[in-house]
């Protein structure tokens, strides 16, 4: 159970707006994934149908659900109020009309794509500004301070080389230095700004649904000095081409995220709870998973094979791990914000149902288990080049994430 501060909680509405957008742009990314799998089985992802449907996924799902996630889980995990909610709502309703109008200008026009780029990155921008005049509160800044920062730090890059990206398109400017932009805005936002957010978090979150304690934390710093580390080395080998610097980084990175997955599973050998929830498994299996996909990608860098599997890599690593592990975590934060908001004044006045009943749990293991096989599927679809298979896959992974979201909605009607 996610503790309540002393004054410091978030209006539920604020997190909650930005959850349930993020499940109809998942559902979303999904079906327009589904119809255009005869391009990226060809190997075709740099088309504007896959542009769209992935910032719809990245943009639209897991940025707009760690949003609403920060909303709720910073007070929390700092002990500090979020610094404007007005501003919060604001935000929402700013970055939404971007998102949406950004996606749907990569699919019909993408060189027009600028304007709702830019209205997008207005959004962001005054989200990085919430977060920082939140966290600039806080009574003692500890290392997930560090991990949180940083991620915010990642995500202003990865916008910021996201409008440079649709302005070199647009103009014809720039072209000798796309590819490593292009680059740069990938490496920013999956492995800098989604991995560096959900490892501070799991560092409060894993304790809590675990019940650890008596842990160290000292790992934390070596798994935020490798890591950036290894985000700075490899960001400055894509503009210099130096292939060496590239592996160095990338080694960097693995020897980061796998201190991390050393660490968690420390604390949860600490935990008081014997049986683990069902969801929260699954968030843990996404560690492993991401470790996996780290070690993959650093020892095909050294093969010829390399550039021929970095697309179905970063769709693994995507839905593998940063998926799965936001889904994970959902499956437990989402019930017990709505019993808090709806039945907490109310006990000891009357029956309220207990938080356990307001998920059914039971559905939990087989949909995140299928999510896993279709997205395995997929991905051996893009390195055999199968459109059958890909379609095969992504139709039971698109049931799987209407399955997903129809728990999370059914949850309001408890």
């Amino acid at each position: 159970m996610l503790p309540q501060n002393l004054g410091s909680e978030t209006n539920f509405k604020l997190p909650f707006s930005f959850i349930l957008f993020s499940l109809i742009a998942l559902i979303a990314s999904q079906i327009m994934l589904l119809f255009n799998g005869q391009m990226v089985t060809g190997g075709s992802f740099r088309i504007p149908g896959i542009w769209s449907a992935a910032h719809l996924l990245v943009l639209g799902w897991a940025l707009m659900i760690a949003m609403g996630a920060m909303y709720q889980l910073v007070p929390v995990a700092f002990l500090t109020k979020i610094w404007s909610e007005k501003l919060g709502f604001i935000q929402f309703f700013i970055t939404a009309i971007g998102v949406i109008s950004f996606a749907v200008t990569l699919y019909f026009s993408p060189q027009h794509a600028l304007i709702p780029g830019i209205l997008t990155l207005l959004g962001i921008l005054m989200f990085i500004f919430q977060m920082l005049m939140t966290l600039q509160t806080q009574a003692k800044p500890n290392i997930l301070t560090a991990f949180v920062g940083t991620a915010l730090v990642c995500l202003l890059l990865t916008i910021s080389l996201g409008i440079t990206l649709i302005y070199c398109l647009e103009t014809g400017t720039g072209t000798n230095y796309y590819q490593a932009i292009f680059k740069s805005h990938l490496l920013m936002g999956l492995t800098g700004w989604f991995t560096l957010l959900i490892f501070g978090f799991s560092y409060k979150m894993v304790p809590m649904f675990s019940l650890s304690h008596g842990f160290p934390m000292i790992h934390a710093r070596y798994v935020y000095g490798f890591y950036t580390a290894g985000l700075i080395i490899t960001l400055i080998s894509f503009f210099n081409g130096q292939s060496v610097l590239t592996k160095v980084g990338f080694f960097l990175l693995l020897v980061g995220f796998s201190i991390f997955s050393w660490h968690i599973s420390i604390i949860i050998n600490k935990r008081l709870k014997k049986k683990l929830d069902k969801p929260f498994s699954f968030a843990l299996s996404a560690i492993g998973l991401g470790n996996i996909i780290h070690l993959a990608a650093f020892l095909l860098l050294w093969t010829s094979t390399f550039n021929k599997v970095i697309g179905p890599l970063v769709y693994a690593y995507i839905l593998l791990w940063i998926v799965l592990s936001i889904t994970g975590y959902l499956y437990k934060i989402v019930p017990f914000l709505w019993w808090t908001y709806k039945y907490s004044k109310e006990i000891g006045k009357a029956k309220v149902p207990a938080l356990k009943e307001m998920m059914n749990e039971k559905l939990i293991a087989p949909v995140l288990s299928l999510l896993i096989t279709a997205v395995a599927v997929v991905f051996c679809s893009l390195i055999i080049q199968s459109a059958v298979l890909f379609n095969i896959g992504q139709f039971v992974a698109s049931i799987v994430f209407i399955v997903f979201a129809g728990g999370i909605f059914s949850v309001l009607k408890k």
